[in-house]
């Protein structure tokens, strides 16, 4: 059975196209809060990975603060994001060994669609392969 699709309200989409933007030839990355299981909240999180062209790792002090930010505003962790300067919106080998938070949507931008971005959602599995979920842009 196919997973149900995930509503992002735009203006949170555009928080996340943005911030991948800022440093195009960057892999950016962060964490997304819900209330609800609504998808509310942008954390960015600086991306201390040794080669952030081509991976990301969440810098541990970001991450944990984001999270205390996630927990204080009542939000549980909805999805971490990040973008692929050079390749396509889809979990790479590198992002699926180094998926640690299975219960989580992973949120994949890519940058290389000459001038519109595109961003894609799944869910990693314990076997590290992973289902794409379909996004919907809630426009209300």
């Amino acid at each position: 059975m196919p997973a149900k699709p995930i509503q992002l309200p735009r203006e949170l989409v555009n928080q996340i196209l943005h911030h991948a933007q800022s440093s195009p030839e960057l892999e950016v990355c962060g964490l997304i809060g819900a209330k609800g299981g609504m998808p509310v909240s942008c954390y960015p999180v600086e991306n201390t990975a040794a080669t952030p062209q081509l991976r990301f790792q969440l810098d541990p002090s970001g991450q944990i603060e984001a999270m205390r930010q996630i927990r204080e505003r009542g939000e549980e962790l909805f999805a971490i994001f990040h973008s692929h300067p050079t390749a396509p919106a889809e979990p790479s080998t590198a992002d699926l060994a180094d998926a640690a938070y299975l219960d989580a949507l992973y949120l994949v931008i890519s940058l290389n669609t000459k001038g519109v971005l595109e961003m894609r959602g799944f869910r990693i599995k314990q076997d590290k392969s992973f289902d794409e979920i379909m996004l919907i842009l809630k426009t209300d």
